[in-house]
């Protein structure tokens, strides 16, 4: 039993101190790779806790935006780790000069393999630097329209209108054209449009459309409600109301334009102005006599 307990300890030391390679003259063995392995791991999972809760400390005191202090937890973790890893290796016994030797096979696999990660990759750091979009911004895609949630290192999310989350590559937004409804401000114009019917009190029509907009809490004070009478149409007299609204989640101004339709439909029928629906004229040919034919009841009865 003594014999096998020493066989095993000697296969395990032998394994512990087992040569994977060399790096040049320096030969590196497979203890020392763990020991890298299990300090980096440590290191990594220490600067995320402590990212996370200086951050939540850094809202709560400072009083500085989301983005801004997400900025800087991003800027600080990145040089975090690369300081972590260029401590770990030494203490491990490999020589940061390895990377010289393996320079020149990183940069291959680089160029075949990896070039659309760090496409990402930069882009998202450029995206953080220069901030075209930040974390609550609302956007619109090609076809999706929705609010950042989060700039991440390969991809945004994007939490949709139905709840539903869309990862997004950070190079689209470089590279292709997007909609960023809340770069500079909150404020959003909408617009609500009307068709009365023909001989209703026009301006009648504007006062009520203007007041249905500036009653509502969430319509803007610092902008004009303005109220055009568009156009005679085929079916209507068409009238358009314009204001502005705050925009902080993506429903926001659906949820504006409805209460005022709301508002508008309540007003007319208070005050007696129809809401025009789709009409058409039918003409007779009088130049000469109509033909009506009528069934006998009992030819019908027969029939059925």
């Amino acid at each position: 039993m003594q014999m096998n307990w020493q066989d095993l300890s000697g296969k395990l030391s032998g394994l512990w101190q087992t040569e994977l390679y060399k790096a040049g003259e320096t030969p590196i063995f497979l203890s020392q790779v763990i020991i890298a392995i299990v300090l980096i791991i440590i290191g990594f999972v220490v600067v995320r806790w402590l990212g996370a809760n200086l951050a939540k400390r850094a809202l709560r005191s400072s009083g500085a935006s989301e983005n801004t202090v997400y900025a800087f937890r991003r800027l600080i973790s990145f040089f975090a780790y690369v300081m972590i890893v260029l401590i770990a290796l030494p203490i491990a016994g490999i020589p940061i000069t390895i990377f010289a030797v393996l320079g020149g096979a990183l940069a291959i696999g680089v160029g075949f393999g990896a070039q659309n990660l760090l496409n990402n990759l930069i882009s998202g750091i450029i995206l953080i630097a220069e901030r075209p979009i930040r974390i609550g911004d609302i956007v619109e895609l090609e076809k999706e329209r929705g609010r950042v949630e989060e700039i991440g290192n390969r991809c945004v999310r994007i939490r949709r209108y139905d709840g539903v989350h869309v990862l997004v590559p950070n190079s689209y937004f470089l590279e292709q054209r997007v909609v960023n409804w809340t770069l500079v401000s909150a404020d959003i114009r909408s617009v609500v449009s009307v068709g009365v019917a023909y001989g209703s009190p026009v301006e009648k029509v504007r006062d009520l459309m203007q007041q249905s907009a500036e009653e509502h809490e969430k319509v803007s004070k610092d902008y004009p409600v303005e109220v055009f009478f568009e156009e005679f149409g085929d079916n209507a007299l068409t009238f358009n109301l314009f204001f502005w609204t705050s925009v902080h989640q993506p429903m926001d101004i659906r949820r504006v334009q409805s209460d005022v339709r709301f508002k508008i439909n309540a007003l007319f029928a208070e005050h007696n102005i129809v809401i025009a629906f789709p009409q058409r004229d039918i003409h007779l040919d009088t130049s000469k006599p109509l033909e009506i034919h009528l069934k006998d009841p009992s030819e019908q009865q027969k029939g059925a």
